[in-house]
């Protein structure tokens, strides 16, 4: 049986392999590395920031993310695709890595958040 989620240092481990499956990944993987040229020295911190604010209630992450993919999606528009892979790579890593209630409620944060983004995003007006 896997371990569940226990501490930053459990999300920093789940965050880092997130996203060396993202930065490889065909579909979403380009959006990371080649337009919008993502400086992983400043957006990991910050991610471990946030998800441990999601499972851990910590304050540590002060930040609007809606605005900042919105700001993206101007840039270089997202779909539905690119919003289901992400949550697909995600929850697959979760599930790679980790079982137990943290990490069934980060991966249904995730569904959540990814849901709100994709409708305020795509569909701002639905």
């Amino acid at each position: 049986m896997l371990p569940d989620i226990e501490n930053r240092d459990s999300i920093v481990q789940l965050v880092n392999t997130f996203y060396e499956k993202v930065k490889k990944d065909e579909l979403i993987g380009p959006i990371f590395e080649e337009k919008v040229k993502v400086n992983w020295e400043k957006h990991l911190p910050v991610m471990y920031d946030f998800w441990e604010n999601i499972v851990f209630y910590t304050g540590s992450y002060s930040g609007n993310p809606m605005v900042v993919h919105k700001h993206l999606h101007e840039r270089f528009p997202l779909d539905k695709s690119d919003f289901a892979r992400w949550l697909k790579l995600f929850t697959q890593t979760v599930d790679d890595m980790f079982s137990g209630d943290r990490a069934e409620a980060i991966k249904q944060r995730a569904i959540s958040i990814a849901t709100v983004m994709q409708i305020k995003i795509i569909h701002p007006n639905s």
